[in-house]
């Protein structure tokens, strides 16, 4: 991989492409600190880092690192709901055959025209939850007597939703320059970025805990951080050996005649290559947020009963006391989205007519519908093996928190991500060298 880096760095055009992702991150990251305008900055403080009265209970979630993780900043929605928007977009277009006509007849056209929507939705929906964001400031934590803004006023209010609108706006704009004069996918790098950025209080945790300062039982601090390491060393070749396994099906190719000729080379074999993890980290985002959503209205609208649901569904250290149904929904929703996302992902009815026009079959398997019902079994195991993963790693947090109950900062989730988008940049890399340097081909 260093030898990659390396051979990647003395191409100009690539090292103009690294330098240019470094910047834009750079500048991603100063925005986060910039706090929202009329925020009364000692509240802030107090809010951010628990002196005082009140204490922020964002940090260390998975939606914090998506979001942004700069609390009560203009970039704190972060690519949150450009990615939102993404989802809903998805979703209609696999129930919408006008969208799906649109996308799969009109080619690039028609993903333009579905991506321009994709941008108008994400803008409502950063105006609608900007909003509701400027409320809880307004009575943090559900106490009115805790209002972050210095001048309480509604100018001021909309004047706040606003700019965190526009920062979310600007933070599209920076993920799709990103992707188009940069390395692989723009949003990704900006939760990338994030996860990064937590990683030296998720250090400072781990240290503090190794001393016994952050220790739940005396004595056995050490022994924690070494468990907490141990637990992260097999998580993370656990993910690279699930994210680099596929189940390559075998196809083969007849000959074909042309011009009362058969083809020179005979038949030759290939592989339709599938992926364990299809859905990558999809299926948990999709759980986390709707698990959370009766979280987001009791804060807008409170009530005991639905109190007492979040209470039930949480099933986080951040959010109060872990309760198991929480937990066990969660790992449900991991599976329902994990098989939903994998079916969307993956036509099983496409590929085998694509199969069959270009004279290829399965061996054993008659081509048309017996090759798209065996693809389609073939997908939905694989699916049931990436909901156990996706489960595990899901669930890594959680076993932590009742072992060492400190907040370091990531977990499977983060690692799952950080894996995923370091294996894919490196990927991208290894393809922008082969562009560059067709000696091997010749030689």
């Amino acid at each position: 991989m260093f030898k990659i880096f390396a051979n990647a760095w003395r191409v100009q055009d690539i090292r103009r492409k690294i330098l240019f992702i470094l910047l834009l991150l750079f500048i991603y990251r100063i925005g986060s600190v910039v706090p929202l305008p009329g925020i009364d900055l000692e509240m802030l403080y107090q809010a951010r880092f628990g002196y005082g009265d009140i204490q922020a209970t964002l940090g260390g979630t998975i939606f914090s690192l998506i979001m942004g993780g700069g609390f009560a900043s203009v970039f704190f929605m972060g690519i949150a709901p450009y990615i939102t928007a993404s989802i809903i977009m998805q979703l209609l277009t696999y129930a919408i055959p006008a969208l799906q006509k649109m996308q799969k007849e009109d080619g690039e056209e028609g993903r333009k025209k579905i991506g321009q929507i994709t941008r108008y939705l994400a803008v409502i929906m950063a105006a609608v939850q900007a909003a509701g964001m400027v409320f809880t400031y307004t009575r943090f934590q559900g106490n009115p007597e805790w209002n972050l803004f210095y001048h309480q006023n509604m100018l001021v209010y909309i004047v706040a939703a606003v700019a965190m609108m526009t920062g979310t706006i600007f933070i599209m704009w920076l993920a799709e320059l990103l992707t188009e004069k940069g390395i692989g996918s723009g949003a990704s790098f900006l939760i990338f970025a994030n996860i990064l950025a937590g990683l030296p209080a998720g250090a400072v945790a781990l240290w503090e805990l190794a001393r016994g300062d952050a220790s739940f039982l005396s004595g056995i601090g050490s022994l924690q951080a070494v468990l907490i390491l141990t637990v992260f060393a097999f998580i993370i070749a656990f993910v690279v050996l699930v994210h680099e396994g596929e189940r390559r099906i075998p196809v083969q190719y007849a000959k074909k005649a042309a011009g009362g000729r058969t083809n020179f080379g005979g038949n030759h074999s290939s592989f339709i290559p599938l992926k364990v993890n299809i859905a990558g980290v999809m299926s948990i985002i999709f759980a986390m947020s709707l698990i959370h959503f009766p979280a987001q209205v009791h804060a807008f609208v409170g009530g005991e009963t639905l109190g007492t649901v979040v209470r039930w569904l949480n099933f986080t250290s951040q959010g109060g006391a872990i309760h198991p149904f929480g937990v066990l929904m969660y790992v449900v929703m991991i599976f329902l989205f994990t098989h939903f996302y994998t079916s969307f992902a993956v036509n099983p009815v496409e590929m085998a007519e694509n199969m069959k026009k270009n004279g290829g079959f399965i061996p054993g398997i008659r081509p048309g519908r017996p090759t798209s019902d065996y693809i389609a079994a073939t997908v939905k195991r694989l699916s049931w093996i990436g909901a156990v993963f996706y489960s595990l790693i899901a669930l890594t947090p959680i076993v932590l928190d009742i072992f060492a109950p400190i907040s370091v900062g990531f977990g499977g989730t983060t690692i799952l991500i950080v894996i995923g988008v370091a294996l894919e940049f490196v990927k991208q890399l290894e393809s922008q060298l082969v562009m560059r340097n067709y000696k091997g081909f010749i030689n």
